[in-house]
């Protein structure tokens, strides 16, 4: 949408040049580590932190001192030097178990098997604070979380705490271009500046692994999964070596994305059969070259025979054959395959929606074992609102991972304020009915339900060189909840929210409540606006901003809005019963009785599985189209809600974060009335009836809605 660009540029002139204002621009992200304002609880911070000790010296427990020695100088406005031989006086002790007597002495071996090698142990005891772990890297995570109560402003009498991560791989999945685009970036260009490496490192590579290791996630896919074969050429590989140095000191492995066709385009053969003895012996090569470089490798992340890439299927081959090919290559070194479901082809023209389990369901018990399969949170793509993947209980012999999209692509860009953690909470809780009521998401990819060990979590990164790293301020909510729930799912989507705000603007009490109302409340606003009542699917082509329910034009028909809606005269919706495509039927029966009924449906999918007839009644008494009015309506109005509540708090938020939410706002009430008039006056000509009086008609056309272009929109 064209926007009044006066308007917009003048906050931001007055942010920058307004005399006394102490601005903060974002990149801190929450490791702020600004001064405790409780001036009680700080006096109480100070008597209980005194000559603390960090015992070690690997460069993860340097990375845990240096941390630990910025957020108490910032938190508690003291000097701590951290470097002085080790007191009986310290009264805050972070080291191994083995490290000292006194945490050997503490912390029995009961609670250290609980932890395994990631997690850590918070105990206070005897007038002492320990922070301790089986490894380094659960000390540094211990000392992250350990600076957490603090910045949040917890009591720090009788902790007892003992985490470990439920998943074992936590992995941000770049889908960064060597030429430094981001697919489906809005955060500016790529972090990795791949010029300049290997020979100059960023500090921002620095704060990256910083910020991962403070919710622990340990592993980064650096490159597009729609990837280019010269990532695994030598000269890159340097590059990557560069990075991968810096991030093992913050647990954090590098992966890459592997173009199943390099053996052809960097090796110099004539095919990429899998099942070639030659393309065998190519990438084993290849592997011992990565390890050779990076000792700790995490193995291959690939996209093989979807959107046009290529892959085994090229070859008559199976996605079994492909990815157990580049398993054998990687075992040796102890790597891993991550093979992603997401595939669909024109030639399968019913229902995109049953194509991957259709692929992938019966190759269940024929991936290595050092195979994850990557699954989408639903089977469409990465939709506002879609019903769980339904091969979450489908494949108990194969290890499965999670892949959640963290940018929003499909929730708003960056122009939008959606906290994400709802839906991904949404899916997690979700049950499969595999093994009985009870059989969540959740429990099948931490591996509890089929006893994998292999199990982990993906997250399409929104990471960018912007300088508040994700484009709008609350993005960075997005990457941290992820972080929070790979670690541990069973967090509150609220409690993650009220973490953020303590740590990313205030620990005011009346401020954070407001904040976090605004958040918990935005997905199912944005939802509103945008996929009420389960449509999908029906945003612009390529760029994918804004609304274009009347594409039909593009070549393969899963590429077209009106392929999902199927909106006409009698009604709307894309029916997956028995009736229709029967995707309903890939689901356990325990949830197809949740969808299949029309009428008992839940309705925030009615249209995802069901083409609903314009004057079905609701549950409401309302008929479907004065219902979709009305969600469309609601979810724009309340966009100015959020507007007056930011506004209600611009006294106790920083100058230049609050022009720049406000400013964000502005523009997604501005998208919000757009999203909701383009479609209802395209629906209205298949429904024939009127927008209700009661709501304010839209003021411009259809035709004006469909004449909107946006060739240069970012992340296409």
């Amino acid at each position: 949408m064209p926007f009044n660009i006066k308007k917009t540029i003048v906050p931001i002139l007055f942010t920058f040049f307004a005399p006394g204002i102490k601005a903060e621009n974002g990149y801190d992200l929450w490791m702020r580590y600004v001064k405790v304002t409780d001036n009680t609880l700080l006096l109480r911070y100070k008597k209980q932190i005194t000559s603390p000790a960090v015992l070690g010296n690997s460069l993860t427990i340097q990375a845990a001192k240096n941390e630990l020695k910025k957020g108490l100088s910032g938190l508690l406005e003291s000097t701590y030097s951290l470097e002085k031989p080790f007191s009986n006086n310290s009264a805050l002790i972070a080291g191994t178990a083995k490290s000292s007597p006194v945490i050997t002495a503490t912390i029995s071996k009961v609670d250290l098997d609980k932890i395994g090698s990631d997690g850590f142990i918070i105990k206070s005891r005897a007038g002492k604070i320990i922070i301790t772990a089986n490894s380094d890297i659960g000390v540094l995570y211990g000392v992250f979380h350990f600076l957490r109560l603090i910045q949040t402003q917890q009591h720090l009498d009788d902790l007892n705490i003992i985490s470990a991560p439920k998943l074992k791989l936590r992995l941000l999945n770049h889908w960064d271009n060597l030429n430094r685009t981001v697919e489906r970036g809005y955060a500016g260009a790529s972090i990795w500046n791949w010029h300049k490496l290997p020979g100059f490192i960023d500090q921002r590579y620095i704060d990256y692994a910083r910020a991962n290791a403070s919710i622990g996630i340990n592993g980064a896919v650096l490159n597009n999964v729609n990837s280019n074969a010269a990532i695994l050429t030598n000269a890159y590989l340097q590059k990557v070596t560069a990075l991968a140095d810096i991030f093992r000191i913050y647990g954090i492995r590098v992966y890459l994305s592997a173009r199943f066709s390099a053996p052809m385009e960097i090796g110099g053969l004539t095919t990429a059969d899998p099942l070639n003895e030659a393309v065998q012996q190519w990438w084993k090569q290849k592997a011992n070259e990565i390890y050779s470089l990076i000792p700790d490798f995490g193995g291959f992340l690939v996209k093989a025979n979807s959107e046009g890439q290529p892959g085994p299927q090229d070859y008559k081959r199976t996605h079994a054959d492909g990815a157990n090919m580049l398993a054998d290559a990687l075992s040796p070194h102890n790597g891993i395959v991550i093979w992603r479901a997401f595939v669909y082809a024109a030639e399968n023209p019913v229902d995109r929606h049953k194509q991957a389990y259709d692929d992938f369901v019966p190759l269940d018990g024929q991936f290595r074992n050092n195979v994850l399969v990557q699954v989408k949170n639903g089977a469409i793509d990465f939709m506002p609102r879609e019903p769980f993947h339904p091969i979450f209980g489908a494949m108990p012999k194969t290890s499965l991972m999670l892949e959640f999209q963290i940018t929003q692509e499909y929730t708003g860009q960056s122009t939008s304020l959606v906290y994400l953690a709802p839906l991904y909470k949404e899916v997690l809780n979700s049950d499969t009915y595999s093994k009985g009521e009870g059989s969540t998401v959740a429990r099948i990819v931490d591996g509890s339900t089929d006893n994998h060990i292999l199990t982990g979590m993906a997250g399409v990164s929104n990471i960018g060189s912007d300088i508040n790293w994700c484009g709008h301020p609350f993005a960075q909510a997005n990457w941290y909840a992820y972080g929070r729930l790979c670690w541990d799912h069973d967090v509150s989507s609220e409690d993650i929210a009220n973490e953020w705000i303590r740590m990313t603007f205030t620990n005011k009490i009346k401020v954070v409540e407001k904040v976090k109302e605004m958040m918990l409340a935005s997905r199912d606003i944005m939802v509103s606006y945008m996929n009420p009542l389960g449509l999908h699917h029906i945003m612009g082509t390529g760029h994918h901003y804004g609304p274009a329910p009347w594409v039909k034009e593009l070549q393969r028909p899963e590429w077209n809005p009106v392929y999902y809606h199927k909106a006409d005269s009698a009604g709307i919706g894309f029916d997956r019963t028995s009736t229709g495509s029967n995707a309903i039927a890939q689901y356990a029966a325990g949830v197809q009785t949740q969808w299949k009924d029309i009428n008992s449906c839940d309705e925030k999918l009615l249209l995802w599985f069901h083409h609903v007839p314009w004057d079905h009644r609701m549950k409401n008494g309302q008929t479907l189209w004065n219902e979709l009015c009305r969600q469309y309506y609601a979810g724009a109005e309340k966009v100015k809600q959020l507007q007056q509540t930011w506004s209600s708090i611009k006294d106790a938020i920083d100058a230049e974060q609050f022009n720049a939410v406000a400013q964000l706002l502005k523009i997604q009430q501005e998208e919000a009335t757009w999203w909701r008039n383009a479609c209802l006056l395209y629906f209205q000509t298949f429904s024939k009836q009127p927008i209700p009086a009661t709501f304010e008609q839209p003021d411009k056309t259809l035709e004006y809605y469909k004449s909107l272009q946006f060739p240069l929109a970012p992340g296409n």
